[in-house]
C-alpha cells in the first residue's frame, strides 16, 4: 500500500508542474499588430511608436502577453500577414491598413473568428460589424492649421499663398475642405492657384521640393505655405533654400514631427507651427487593447452592428507648448 502512495505521489509531482505550465502558457494573451512598413517619416514613427508601446507593456507586465509586430510594404503583403497572424493565433489585432478597401475582407474575418479588433487611423470599407476605429481628427487639423495661417498672415500684412494637399482619398478631402473654410474667412488672403485650388504633394518630400519648385517659378511673390503634412515639408524647404527667394515669411506642414518641433523650440524664422496628427496614435491604440485584455476596458465593441469611433484630437503646436509635444528619441 505504502509503495502504491508513494508511486501516486510521484506521479502527481511529475504531473503539476506540467498543468502549471499549461497555465501559465494560456493565461499569455497574443496580440498580433499589422502596420504599413517605414516607407516616409510618418510610417516611420509608426513602427517606432508600435515597438515602444509593445516594450512599455512588457516591461509593465512581464510574461502576461505575447506580440507580433509585423510590417508590410504593400496592401497584398499585408493581408498575408494577417492571415498567418490567424495560425499563429492572436487574441486581438491591431491594424493600420495600407489601404481601406483591400484590407476590409480579412479583417473581418478575423472578427467573425472572435478575435477583438482595433484599427487605426484608416477605417473600413464594411461599417456592419464591431470594431474600435481610432484617428485622429482630419477635420480639427485642417481647420486648426487655417485658423492660425489665416490670423498670424493678417496680423503681419500677409496676402498671398499656395497650397498642397496628400493624396485623393477623403481623409485628404477633410482636411483641405476645413482649411479653405477657415482661410476663406479672411477676404485679403489670395489663393494663388485659384479658391479652394491645390495641388497634390503625394505626402513626399520629394514631391513637395518639385512643387516648390514650380510655385516658385509661377509666383514672383508668394508670402505662405501651406502643405499639410512634415514630410511635404521637409522638401519645400530645400526648395526656398535653394531659390535664394526672401518672400516666402510662413511654411506651415501638418503631423507634428520631431524636426519640426525643434525648428519651432530654436526659432525658425518659416516654420512656426503644425498641427498634430502624429503616429503615437498606434500606442494609443495598442495601449486601448492591452486594457481590454485585462479588463480595464470592456470588449462590448466587438458585437456592435457598427464600429466604435474614437478621435484623437488635434492640437495647434506652437513655440508656447512645444516642449508638452517633443520627443526626442522618436524616429518622427
Amino acid at each position: 500500500m505504502k509503495k502504491v502512495l508513494v508511486v501516486t505521489l510521484l506521479v502527481v509531482a511529475m504531473v503539476m508542474p506540467l498543468f502549471a505550465a499549461g497555465a501559465k502558457e494560456a493565461a499569455t494573451t497574443k496580440i498580433g499588430i499589422s502596420i504599413p512598413s517605414a516607407d516616409h517619416g510618418w510610417t516611420g514613427g509608426i513602427v517606432w511608436w508600435a515597438e515602444k508601446a509593445v516594450n512599455d507593456v512588457k516591461a509593465e507586465m512581464p510574461g502576461r502577453f505575447d506580440f507580433r509586430v509585423v510590417t508590410a510594404d504593400n496592401p497584398s503583403a499585408q493581408v498575408r500577414n494577417v492571415e498567418d497572424m490567424m495560425v499563429w493565433g492572436m487574441d486581438y489585432l491591431v491594424i493600420l491598413p495600407h489601404e481601406s478597401a483591400p484590407l476590409t475582407p480579412i479583417v473581418k474575418e478575423v472578427h467573425s473568428k472572435g478575435i477583438r479588433v482595433m484599427v487605426v487611423d484608416r477605417g473600413l470599407t464594411d461599417t456592419s460589424f464591431g470594431y474600435v476605429n481610432l484617428a485622429g481628427d482630419n477635420t480639427a487639423l485642417g481647420h486648426l492649421s487655417g485658423e492660425w495661417l489665416r490670423d498670424t498672415m493678417k496680423a503681419e500684412g500677409l496676402r498671398n499663398y499656395v497650397a498642397m494637399g496628400g493624396l485623393p482619398v477623403e481623409i485628404d478631402t477633410e482636411r483641405m475642405t476645413a482649411f479653405f473654410a477657415a482661410m476663406n474667412k479672411e477676404p485679403s488672403l489670395v489663393n494663388l492657384l485659384g479658391k479652394d485650388r491645390y495641388e497634390f504633394a503625394n505626402w513626399s518630400t520629394q514631391k513637395g521640393l518639385e512643387l516648390m519648385e514650380t510655385f516658385l517659378q509661377q509666383y514672383p511673390k508668394i508670402d505662405a505655405v501651406f502643405c499639410q503634412d512634415d514630410d511635404v515639408l521637409t522638401g519645400v524647404l530645400q526648395a526656398i533654400k535653394e531659390s535664394g527667394r526672401s518672400d516666402i515669411k510662413i511654411a506651415l506642414g501638418g503631423a507634428g514631427s520631431k524636426v519640426v518641433y525643434k525648428m519651432i523650440i530654436d526659432g525658425d524664422p518659416l516654420v512656426r507651427a503644425t498641427g498634430t496628427y502624429h503616429p503615437s496614435m498606434i500606442a494609443d491604440g495598442i495601449h486601448y487593447i492591452v486594457d481590454v485584455a485585462t479588463g480595464k476596458k470592456s470588449d462590448d465593441f466587438h458585437n456592435k452592428k457598427e464600429p466604435t469611433s474614437m478621435v484623437i484630437p488635434s492640437v495647434m503646436v506652437t513655440k508656447a507648448n512645444v516642449m508638452d509635444h517633443y520627443e526626442p528619441g522618436s524616429i518622427f
